[in-house]
């Protein structure tokens, strides 16, 4: 005899949220990030979400996000870098004596030969890896807590960058160096327009071919109009980010100069848009390198085992001494690299470089949702937690607000964030 289907055996209907598989955390980053422009915008009588203030906010938050994205897998590993901002000041000082003093005192290079920039940011890369790498084996193999070896590599290495450079600001940088700037160098709106469509095409073929290979395991997929509406918006925030940037013109002066510079003659009521920066690109392929490397290699995967559980870890064979060497040096070739943008947008080294970034980096990696615990964090998530934190700090600079402040609501927003993000873990554990 069969019985009748009660209400309770019939299967939920899913909700728009649960077909779409939907993090909320990050819904809600984003809506605070919504809100906390839209508010900017209103108290500065429109001025905050124009396109100058967006391309400017945009390169400031780059060097942040770059760091950032390394942060992510030091604190999932249980550990923290206070070091970071006197890193870079000590990749910084080093690139740019290199650039004015060494090759061209020991080689002859002048500013503005081909080979200059290549080899500054390499020395640069290689000090960063070599620095990061030393605090990570006295981590991980002489067993010193790493808030102790950093914290102490916050004094050695900014001080290091002063004796370096003796105290003094150096500059200016090579001019291809500065294209990576900001401002200095970008795409041109003919090349970001391209670059946006490849963007595009690139992720809708990607999650194209994860749904594909989420059916051939037999994994649960969502359905196609959830995927269709994703791929909308993400081809449209690709799109209009782009177009945004596009829409921010160089100055009519500028143009003329560029054009003299051709021995050709500004054409009347000629326009171009600054477009893409180097900067920006440099940070959309640090992050998609660090993606896959954090979800597809086996580093990654020993990473996120190590934060889960580190002595479950090295039973299964981990070596957990080695992979923490390996991981602050990979921060170090970050702090590298942000060195590069941020010496580059200033087009000088100066010794203040860096300050507070320690700060700033852990915020944004904090806010972005990586858990202090260790074994859980998103490269997307620090780099949307950089842009948080760029966007308040721009917002309350154009409202007026005195910088002791603007620390001071930037320290409140750390922790609060964390306390958020206890919230949220007891009660996603809960249930």
């Amino acid at each position: 005899m069969q019985h009748a289907r009660t209400r309770s055996d019939a299967p939920a209907r899913k909700s728009i949220f649960d077909s779409l598989e939907l993090d909320t955390r990050l819904l809600g980053m984003i809506g605070a990030f919504v809100v906390l422009c839209l508010v900017f915008n209103l108290v500065t009588d429109g001025r905050f979400l124009t396109p100058r203030n967006i391309f400017n906010l945009t390169i400031q938050t780059v060097s942040v996000a770059i760091m950032a994205t390394g942060m992510v897998f030091v604190i999932v590993t249980r550990n923290i870098d206070l070091s970071v901002g006197a890193l870079l000041a000590t990749c910084s000082a080093v690139m740019a004596m290199v650039q004015t003093v060494v090759l061209p005192g020991w080689l002859g290079l002048g500013l503005g030969h081909w080979a200059i920039a290549p080899l500054a940011i390499a020395a640069g890369l290689a000090t960063g890896a070599v620095i990061g790498g030393f605090q990570g084996w006295l981590v991980g193999f002489l067993g010193i807590p790493a808030f102790i070896v950093t914290l102490g590599g916050l004094l050695v290495w900014r001080n290091v960058a002063w004796y370096l450079t003796n105290g003094q600001t150096i500059g200016p940088l090579d001019p291809t160096y500065q294209l990576l700037g900001g401002i200095n160098g970008t795409l041109g709106e003919s090349l970001s327009w391209g670059f946006g469509l490849a963007a595009t095409v690139f992720a809708l073929v990607y999650m194209a071919t994860s749904r594909r290979n989420r059916r051939a395991h037999d994994f649960p997929v969502k359905p196609r109009w959830a995927e269709a509406v994703l791929g909308l918006v993400v081809a449209g925030a690709i799109l209009g980010f782009v177009a945004v940037l596009n829409a921010y013109e160089v100055p009519e002066r500028k143009l003329a100069r560029i054009f003299e510079a051709r021995g050709e003659v500004l054409p009347e009521g000629f326009t171009a848009g600054y477009g893409l920066p180097f900067s920006v690109i440099l940070l959309i392929l640090i992050a998609a390198g660090m993606t896959v490397i954090a979800r597809r290699t086996r580093f990654g995967r020993y990473v996120f085992a190590t934060g889960g559980n580190p002595d479950a870890a090295a039973l299964s064979g981990i070596n957990t001494r080695w992979l923490t060497v390996k991981v602050f040096a990979l921060m170090g070739v970050l702090c590298a690299l942000s060195a590069v943008v941020a010496s580059a947008r200033l087009t000088f080294h100066s010794n203040d470089i860096g300050t507070l970034d320690e700060l700033r980096v852990i915020a944004a990696a904090v806010i972005g949702g990586t858990a202090l615990a260790g074994g859980s964090g998103t490269i997307y998530g620090a780099i949307l937690g950089a842009l948080i934190m760029q966007s308040l700090q721009s917002g309350m600079a154009m409202v007026g607000v005195d910088a002791p402040f603007q620390n001071i609501v930037v320290g409140a927003v750390l922790v609060l964030a964390v306390l958020v993000d206890i919230l949220y873990r007891r009660r996603t554990g809960e249930r």
